[in-house]
């Protein structure tokens, strides 16, 4: 019997269209075997479908990928290495053109599928939208810093406004107002932070999918709504056929278009963990971004350095400047964020989050202290 709870349960979360068929089971209640049979098989196509509409996604991503990768080559859209840059030669950049229509486009008809919205659904996909243009600009004329602090603030303000009435990121430890406020603070940070940890090839594309794959697999585990399964599994997707270009040697960047928006959505997802109830495993799953820019950080604020200003003292950027390969970096991000996916599902299925806390920073702590050893061996 337990089989058939967790079944129903299962397909209840897929949306009205699988909850007409439990209706007229619950109509049959002498058919307890036929119940479970077509209940499980629903859940199972409702994974087959996300899993057809996740490779479709990838592939119009890819192709879209390469259609803007042409444009951007015509109109010589090109970011050209300097100082602080951690490429030899001009590369394309604008990659978040192809990226961002398409992760939004698959997400708007995902709500439409599934009808169930979250609350605060269109407000986050209308403000990355203004994200993608305004940062679009940003990478053709450098905007002040102000501005596009002030529009990033904004596109966060009004998300957590939209969101009135659902849990609390910081699980009651703080009354609701400051609940907000503290989130907003940090979702505004992971948005800045996210852009400047996309600085060498591919790194972005593996800490998206990473992210995105980590929150299906905590959703999937934590049985939660199928939209809340659905979203990151098509921004991991997305992000696929966007990394098969950005992949070292990259033929293009992701570009602010791209890190910018990206960021902000990530965000939000994470954020919707830790309201679930999921809050250790939303710490987790971003560690390594959140301890390399965060160390940066407080080490440029500490000598004076202006923190606005682009720069290649990151622990993955020196690993590069001590001669390791962007693809070896990216690759070695990538097992570290593997463990840390595997670290977050035994946070959401056995708790243990103390345990688990540990064992992630002791994972991103190898991770840096491996990077920090490269970029010693060149000094």
């Amino acid at each position: 019997m337990g089989g058939v709870v967790k079944a129903r349960d299962a397909v209840l979360r897929r949306g009205p269209r699988a909850r007409k068929w439990l209706v007229v089971l619950a109509r049959l209640p002498r058919y307890k075997t036929l119940a479970f049979v077509v209940t499980a098989a629903l859940a199972s196509m409702s994974w087959t479908i996300l899993a057809v509409a996740c490779a479709v996604v990838a592939v119009l991503s890819w192709v879209a990928t390469w259609a803007v990768l042409r444009s951007l080559i015509r109109f010589e859209a090109y970011d050209r290495p300097n100082a602080r840059s951690s490429h030899e030669r001009p590369k394309p950049r604008g990659g978040g053109l192809a990226l961002l229509p398409v992760l939004l486009f698959s997400w708007i008809a995902a709500v439409s599928w599934l009808g169930a919205a979250p609350t605060d659904f269109w407000p986050v996909v209308s403000a990355a939208a203004v994200l993608t243009v305004v940062s679009w600009f940003d990478d053709l004329r450098s905007l002040p810093v102000v501005l596009r602090l002030a529009v990033q603030a904004l596109a966060v303000g009004l998300a957590l406004a939209a969101m009135d009435g659902v849990g609390l990121v910081f699980q009651g430890l703080l009354p609701p107002l400051l609940d907000r406020l503290a989130a907003g603070l940090l979702w505004l940070w992971f948005v800045n932070l996210f852009n400047f940890m996309d600085g060498i090839d591919g790194i972005s594309g593996v800490e998206a999918g990473s992210l995105g794959l980590g929150l299906v697999l905590i959703g999937a585990v934590a049985a939660w709504p199928g939209v809340q399964v659905a979203l990151p599994a098509l921004l991991a997707a997305a992000t696929l056929g966007f990394l098969v270009w950005n992949w070292g040697p990259a033929k293009l960047f992701l570009g602010d278009v791209g890190s910018v928006p990206l960021g902000y959505l990530l965000g939000w997802l994470l954020l919707g963990a830790a309201m679930n109830g999921e809050w250790a495993a939303a710490l987790i799953l971003p560690l390594y971004y959140l301890a390399d820019a965060t160390i940066t950080l407080v080490k440029r604020a500490a000598r004076g350095a202006r923190l606005w200003q682009a720069h290649r003292e990151h622990f993955y950027q020196r690993a590069v400047q001590g001669g390791a390969s962007h693809s070896r970096v990216a690759a070695q991000v990538l097992a570290c964020n593997a463990v840390l996916v595997v670290l977050a599902i035994i946070t959401a299925t056995v708790g243990k989050a103390s345990l688990t806390l540990a064992a992630s920073a002791v994972t991103v702590a190898v991770l840096l202290a491996i990077l920090e050893r490269r970029a010693r061996a060149a000094q």
